[in-house]
């Protein structure tokens, strides 16, 4: 399997389980970065691994 280093807009979403809005949100509000290829707008999965890291754990095992 090949490792995917950029990402769509709505693969994005798929990973994180939101809409396309929501993701604009993230990313107007400057929480996810993103990257310009023209047109087309790249998230890296670097940052999408970052963003996922940061989010507030809720809850526990034990």
């Amino acid at each position: 399997m090949q490792d995917i280093s950029t990402l769509s807009i709505a693969q994005t979403a798929r990973i994180l389980g939101i809409g396309r809005s929501t993701l604009y949100n993230l990313i107007k509000d400057g929480q996810l970065p993103i990257r310009k290829l023209g047109k087309r707008t790249l998230i890296l999965r670097e940052d999408l691994d970052q963003f996922i890291a940061s989010l507030p754990t809720k809850g526990g095992r034990g």
